[in-house]
């Protein structure tokens, strides 16, 4: 049943909308001043909240002159593959003309890819990004399924019966396997192959939803979340699956630690919330694969 899965999945997710060993860095202390990077960050709505939480996040931890250039595109669009594709869009030609210019230290793409050849997309922005960057870091921000009750017109079952129609016990089960089965093994290994002297790693966005998702349902959170509503007060805000300020606060401080190695057990960065975000940040990013972290 696992092996329709692989199929099954790579048409329904995502739809809408230096150099040695590839291990933990080092946790490196912000005094007062620590220099930021400048980041090239390309995805869909699915990415778009946290790396502008990112940015904000980043300067509040002391780290000056982050620096980075969004560009986003809805849904599928919003794929590596077809930012690379659609030669003639704007979105295309920005990313092109950062790249060109140098010097950019991080590229960040979404983690939709194509079902036929799933590093392609990634492979040609890789490729095309060394060119002028030697030295810069890669990294796929791991995205979680759309529509948890089901597409409204019928397309998609709700998350609990996607996962059991394709042999799991929970979607978080069937996310876990897909990361690990395809996003990492399938694709990232295979781009690690491709540039082994590039550091490639991945940011285990999506579980920030999930984990949240799961903590309603089992009321452990200290706010008054909906699991459907509005952005402050919601897990999700619509159909799709987009996530309310819980989720992508959650999110952003998981990138924050995952790209700037900070200590979430010390950053002071006001979420908003009771419940401690920072803490379920860190369980996230303590459990994400050491293979794949940077």
């Amino acid at each position: 049943m696992k092996n329709i899965f692989l199929f099954t999945v790579c048409f329904t997710v995502f739809m809408g909308c230096k150099k040695e060993e590839n291990l933990p860095a080092p946790y490196v202390p912000v005094d007062n001043v620590t220099e930021g990077y400048r980041m090239l960050l390309m995805g869909n709505s699915f990415f778009r909240p946290y790396a502008e939480n990112l940015d904000v996040m980043a300067i509040d931890a002391g780290f000056v002159n982050h620096n980075s250039t969004i560009v986003i595109r809805g849904g599928a669009n919003g794929r590596a593959i077809n930012f690379w594709n659609d030669s003639t869009s704007i979105e295309h030609s920005l990313i092109k003309s950062a790249l060109d210019e140098g010097g950019i230290d991080y590229l960040g793409m979404t983690s939709g890819h194509d079902t036929v050849n799933r590093i392609e997309g990634f492979q040609f922005w890789i490729d095309y990004a060394l060119q002028n960057n030697p030295n810069i870091t890669i990294f796929i921000s791991l995205a979680p399924f759309d529509y948890p009750a089901g597409d409204p017109n019928g397309t998609r079952p709700d998350w609990d019966t996607l996962a059991a129609d394709n042999g799991f016990s929970s979607i978080q089960e069937m996310f876990d396997f897909y990361i690990n089965e395809i996003l990492h093994n399938e694709i990232v290994d295979q781009l690690r192959a491709e540039f082994p002297t590039t550091k490639i790693f991945t940011i285990p966005t999506g579980w920030a939803t999930y984990n949240l998702y799961q903590m309603n349902i089992d009321s452990l959170l200290l706010d008054q979340i909906d699991m459907f509503g509005s952005s402050a007060s919601s897990i999700f805000v619509d159909s799709k699956g987009h996530q309310g300020d819980i989720v992508k606060k959650t999110g952003g401080l998981v990138w924050l630690n995952s790209i700037y190695s900070v200590n979430l057990n010390e950053n002071t960065y006001d979420t908003g919330f009771n419940t401690d975000l920072h803490q379920i940040a860190k369980q996230i990013t303590d459990s994400h694969n050491p293979n794949y972290k940077q």
